[in-house]
């Protein structure tokens, strides 16, 4: 179509979406980069296997056509918006998480760093640019070490080779990173970020993902005998009675264990998943493997497990983005698990996720806000 606003429309019509008037507000700022991108002429770019090769000179640095940074509160409709620009969009598109996008990039890195290459960002980044002209990002925040000292040098090459980023975040760019390590040579990114991105506040006064009413109970609290033995029941209606075996999940080379499936379902104690050195990459390839997980006696969070938080909070954006059907016993309400200190900000988003989740029509490749 080429216009994110006549989507929109086209989704009010139909019933799939209560018009907002924050998210119709923002519908300009995303047909703009579409006109953007169609005014400015595609840049002069090598195939993936001449980048690999290095045959060639370098294309000139591209046209710059602006890209968009759109941040605000949980639930306000954010990564719905990218979705609906991703399927507007006539150009190469590619909507991905920001978790898994990253990991690919550490993979191709790890490459890079076989082949000798001295630049390992740039080889990997005009590979990611040969393939698309627009790039989406949903849910960019970055608080791992690694990822802070490489974005900065994909995004500007990314930049270079005429890529249109567009990019949500629940965070202003000030506040990316804050408090990280060595936080002051992350610094010049949030620079870029403010050069070449239009920084757009969704601005609403609605959760949507509250707003939808919850179907059959899929969230246990407290996780005690009760709660237990409730799961059980829904386990055996999954499994059809089978008690389930454990689960090789490789990753990598290596491999972790889900200690039972059965029938596409899953099922594990949070200390299974969340008290193990596991990450992203783990468990998105967890999300790919099962059509439902069942976790077991999730603690309250706090900075006394704030590792195992981590990990809980990277691994409900995998299930959520594979819209995995999760089913699980907490200490409280997932807006009571985590109330406090370190982190308890980024936890708001995997509260609201986690109640998302609860909605009857949750799973199955079902379209979500």
């Amino acid at each position: 179509m080429g216009k994110v606003s006549e989507v929109y429309r086209q989704r009010v019509a139909e019933g799939r979406i209560e018009p907002d008037p924050a998210q119709i507000s923002v519908l300009p700022h995303l047909d703009r980069v579409l006109d953007d991108i169609a005014a400015t002429p595609a840049p002069e770019k090598r195939s993936a296997w001449r980048v690999f090769l290095g045959v060639g000179s370098p294309p000139p640095p591209a046209p710059a056509a602006k890209g968009l940074y759109l941040w605000g509160g949980v639930g306000r409709g954010k990564s719905m918006l990218m979705d609906l620009l991703a399927e507007a969009a006539t150009v190469p598109a590619r909507r991905v998480h920001f978790h898994e996008f990253m990991q690919e990039i550490q993979a191709g890195l790890n490459r890079a760093r076989q082949r000798g290459d001295q630049d390992t960002v740039r080889p990997v980044a005009l590979e990611v640019a040969a393939r698309v002209r627009l790039l989406c990002f949903d849910e960019m925040q970055i608080t791992d070490i690694a990822d802070a000292m490489i974005v900065g040098r994909l995004f500007q090459v990314l930049l270079e080779q005429g890529v249109v980023i567009v990019t949500t975040s629940n965070r202003v760019p000030e506040d990316l990173y804050k408090h990280g390590l060595n936080r002051q040579l992350f610094l010049p990114f949030i620079d870029l970020i403010r050069q070449r991105l239009e920084v757009v506040c969704l601005d609403s006064p609605v959760d949507h993902r509250q707003g939808r009413l919850t179907g059959g109970q899929v969230w246990f609290c407290p996780a005690d005998a009760a709660a237990k033995a409730a799961m059980d029941v829904i386990w055996d209606d999954l499994t059809g009675g089978a008690a389930g075996e454990p689960r090789r999940i490789e990753v990598g080379g290596r491999s972790f264990t889900l200690p039972l499936f059965a029938g596409g379902a899953g099922r594990s104690g949070f200390w299974d998943l969340c008290g193990k050195p596991l990450g992203p990459a783990d468990y998105l390839a967890l999300s790919r493997g099962v059509q439902v997980l069942m976790i077991d006696g999730i603690p309250r969070l706090s900075a006394s497990n704030y590792n195992e938080a981590k990990r809980f909070v990277t691994l409900i954006d995998a299930l959520y983005e594979a819209k995995v059907r999760l089913i699980a016993s907490g200490a409280d309400q997932p807006e009571q698990l985590y109330n406090e200190g370190e982190g308890s900000f980024e936890f708001e988003r995997t509260a609201s996720r986690l109640r998302e989740m609860q909605d009857a029509g949750w799973g199955g490749g079902s379209s979500q806000p």
